[in-house]
């Protein structure tokens, strides 16, 4: 696995009594009472901070919650601080700051061994803005011997826990993020044929990188969700009030032309397969029962919100002869139960081939197949962790959180 990830890891330097620095991903969802409603992000980073416990580190934890407008204290990592305690059985130390003298004491008293989280990096807008000085400030504070990058689903973001840290401390890769690296450059590079791709989610802008470099991999793409409206409207449907991103007709016309220039013209439409059905209502918290009707005969009113009987029973006949499978977007409205039944059915059909090496994209869907599994994903080979990070990742494009990290061989 080292082979395939270019960067250092906390393996490969010698961290025994260092103070280490790391960015952790903890911006986990929350319930109105403010408790937290689902930990796989913070039990994602157990491995990296028991490893380093292991080499008996000083450990000071940064990571962000939410998109806080200035001090919201709302959204105060303290509540993270308890139930990470809980999970390593043992203290972890809340400083209600990331930079300052707060933290420079605390961290300098702390002996080796102690875990200590700093407060929501994203109380400073300096964060976001990659700003240099907050880095040397949040390092000031800590001095840290070491930086380790270990917020997979931050990665791609250029800010200041991410990237301008790099360039005051030496960085290096924790366990999560060299996992989602490797397992998702591996599925991308060398996937057991055939690869079917399943693109779901709302906005076609958001993965045109992710579909062009697709139709160079994959034996076929299966398009659903939010996405398919657009892609059936050009088609010339009436998809009545369904959701659909306008101004995307080029891009899809230059997606076409791309699947044609592979596939042929004659078998377009059995690469990138579009649904032939879909279940309709005139919102999304509709308590009518489920109908299902043509793409082609979608009503002026109604939104179209789930994958039909029909579609569903196509894209799992395709999936069962799959040996490799990358999900990235929800085919529905997974928020109602009524119209999560196409994602829950193709859920169902991956999880059900043995045979399939199957990568789910974060954001929606992992949050989707988690609820859906009940196993943290085990009916998969990898659930990402990171939305946005891992789509950029699966469209070959360089991540700025893991590029400003220590080379294998050498410095950066």
């Amino acid at each position: 696995m080292g082979k395939q990830f270019s960067k250092q890891t906390i393996r490969g330097v010698n961290l025994r009594g260092r103070t280490v620095l790391v960015r952790a991903d903890y911006n986990v969802p929350l319930t109105k009472k403010g408790t937290i409603s689902d930990d796989l992000r913070i039990r994602a980073s157990l491995p990296t901070l028991k490893y380093l416990l292991e080499q008996n580190c000083k450990i000071v934890i940064m990571s962000h919650l939410g998109r806080p407008k200035g001090w919201d204290m709302k959204l105060s990592l303290e509540v993270v601080a308890k139930h990470l305690a809980e999970l390593l059985g043992r203290k972890v130390q809340f400083v209600g700051d990331c930079v300052g003298d707060e933290v420079r004491q605390t961290v300098r008293r702390a002996p080796l061994g102690s875990v200590i989280l700093l407060e929501n990096l994203r109380f400073y807008s300096e964060e976001e803005a990659d700003d240099l000085t907050f880095a040397k400030s949040i390092q000031r504070a800590v001095r840290a011997d070491y930086f380790v990058q270990d917020g997979f689903a931050v990665a791609h973001r250029a800010h200041a826990s991410t990237h301008a840290i790099a360039l005051c401390v030496p960085g290096v890769a924790g366990f999560l993020l060299e996992k989602e690296y490797t397992t998702i450059t591996k599925a991308m590079k060398n996937p057991r044929p055939p690869l079917v791709a399943i693109i779901g989610g709302a906005k076609v802008s958001d993965k045109i990188a992710l579909i062009k470099r697709l139709i160079n991999k994959a034996d076929r793409i299966l398009i659903g969700g939010a996405m398919a409206n657009a892609f059936l409207q050009y088609r010339g449907c009436n998809i009545g009030k369904s959701v659909s991103e306008s101004g995307q007709e080029q891009v899809i016309k230059d997606i076409y032309d791309k699947a044609k220039k592979k596939v042929g013209i004659d078998h377009v439409d059995d690469f990138l397969v579009l649904p032939s059905d879909v279940a309709v209502a005139p919102d999304p918290y509709s308590e009518l029962p489920r109908r299902e009707v043509s793409v082609d005969k979608i009503a002026r009113d109604d939104m179209a919100l789930d994958i039909g009987s029909q579609t569903i029973e196509a894209f799992t006949k395709v999936l069962a002869t799959a040996k490799t499978v990358i999900w990235n977007g929800p085919l529905g409205y997974t928020e109602t139960k009524i119209f999560s039944i196409g994602s829950a059915r193709i859920a169902l059909a991956i999880a059900q081939n043995k045979y399939i090496v199957s990568i789910v994209g974060g954001g929606d869907t992992a949050d989707f197949i988690l609820k859906w599994d009940g196993h943290d994903g085990q009916s998969f080979t990898h659930v990402s962790t990171g939305g946005g990070a891992s789509m950029e990742l699966m469209a070959g494009k360089k991540l700025p959180g893991i590029e400003s990290l220590l080379d294998v061989y050498g410095l950066r």
